[in-house]
């Protein structure tokens, strides 16, 4: 049957949650593997070699040639994701209850942090950035982040990142409301309710695809926010993020994952690859491509480079999409911007891409925002220090632990019964059972 891939089963333990099990890896097919097994390190459940990701594409292609079949297989994937993900039946939805901080004023946006129960006890906190001239009602977009700790160094620390922030004051310049927020259990405000070591384990990707969907959710509930037209975008884990959102969500009007959809790496952590998404009923398994062509025809665009597993999109992946794309007439709607010499992160040149990108599809004039020339000028955005973007207090870390102390000008995080990973999975499976 040509080169496999390995599959793990997760089994489900503990309250309806998962931990991952090793079972007999599959190939994309569904057979047994021949070839992998499990290393020193435990399953290689989110890594193959690229010739077989590739073949794999080519097995995906062949099993539906019409648009109705893909419709169908798409259906099939979602319903898949979501039951996978633990999030069939999707929890019921409780007010979001948002907690703004101080909004401050920069030029041509502004930036306010908010804090979002997207659990009944549970709170995402994350920063809003607005812009302040704009006509009617603006585009929105969510702007995940992905695994860029610096833990010793908040001020380049995941959200805080400076590339995180231009990207976010940029496009709310450019008219575009975007929220940025943490990744679950990922340290810093992340951490107060979570401790840091559960972000690497399965349950992360359930509350990190929830946690977007809310996100989704308050953008839309905001009165300056045009609802047909949600964006996403994040590199690496943030990638993940976009492409999950976009194939389960159909609010997503158009999606940027950068330097992340590969048909053979799947992401590292178990936050993107802890849960059995990709394994489906009917045999043949999915992978990140396919979930991302679940976009379609909703414009989307990957940003690619040469140093990573994103590097052979122009040839394995983007051909993929196209086809996909086709059952719509819409090829022209999926994208590439490949920087075959950049590395893994979300630098000017990329950033350049989905300025390029967000612009044209929302309809906005990007032209006031270049330099002499013809560069998009990031000089007008205020790079804030981590601590500004907080939205409870003011963080400290003391023997690497991330410590909160109180600011009399900030809000306090509200009393609750969440102080813990099982107090949350309770939380959510009652939202659930409430459905």
């Amino acid at each position: 049957m040509g080169k496999s891939l390995i599959i793990i089963v997760i089994t489900v333990l503990m309250t309806g949650w998962t931990t991952v099990r090793a079972q007999a890896p599959q190939t994309f097919d569904g057979q047994p593997a021949k070839r992998y097994g499990l290393n020193e390190d435990g399953p290689r459940r989110h890594v193959r070699e690229e010739a077989e990701g590739a073949e794999h594409l080519q097995a995906l292609l062949a099993s539906y040639t019409t648009p109705e079949q893909w419709e169908a297989r798409k259906k099939m994937l979602r319903e898949n994701i979501l039951r996978q993900i633990q999030l069939d039946p999707l929890p019921q939805k409780n007010p979001l209850n948002p907690i703004y901080g101080k909004t401050r004023r920069y030029k041509g946006y502004t930036v306010t942090n908010v804090a979002l129960e997207t659990v009944p006890g549970y709170w995402l906190c994350g920063s809003l950035y607005q812009p302040i001239k704009h006509k009617g009602k603006t585009p929105a977009m969510l702007s995940p982040h992905g695994h860029f700790f610096q833990e010793a160094d908040f001020d380049n620390h995941n959200r805080f990142r400076p590339d995180m922030q231009y990207r976010c004051a940029m496009l709310a310049r450019m008219g575009i409301t975007v929220f940025s927020y943490d990744m679950f259990a990922s340290s810093g405000e992340a951490s107060l309710q979570i401790p840091r070591e559960h972000h690497d384990t399965p349950f992360a990707l359930t509350m990190q695809l929830w946690n977007s969907m809310r996100v989704a959710d308050f953008l839309c509930s905001l009165k300056t926010v045009d609802q047909s037209k949600i964006g996403i975008t994040g590199a690496s884990g943030g990638g993940t993020q976009t492409f999950l959102l976009a194939a389960v969500d159909p609010r997503i009007a158009f999606s940027v994952p950068a330097v992340m959809v590969s048909a053979h790496f799947y992401g590292g952590c178990n936050c993107e690859s802890g849960l059995p998404i990709h394994q489906t009923p009917s045999g043949l398994n999915a992978n990140n491509v396919e979930i991302a062509a679940m976009m379609a025809p909703r414009p989307q665009l990957l940003i690619s480079i040469g140093a990573d597993w994103s590097k052979n999109t122009p040839t394995t992946e983007l051909p993929y999409l196209k086809k996909i794309y086709g059952f719509y007439d819409s090829a022209r709607l999926v994208e590439n911007v490949h920087i075959p010499d950049e590395q893994h992160d979300y630098g000017y040149t990329k950033r350049v891409a989905l300025y390029d990108f967000a612009g044209r599809v929302c309809g906005l004039d990007t032209e006031k925002f270049k330099d002499a020339q013809g560069r998009y000028d990031e000089k007008d955005v205020t790079i804030e220090p981590a601590e500004k973007l907080l939205v409870f207090g003011q963080g400290t870390v003391v023997n690497g632990q991330y410590i909160m102390q109180p600011v009399k000008t900030r809000p306090m995080m509200p009393a609750t019964e969440i102080n813990g990973v099982e107090d949350l999975k309770k939380a959510l499976k009652k939202q659930q059972e409430r459905q």
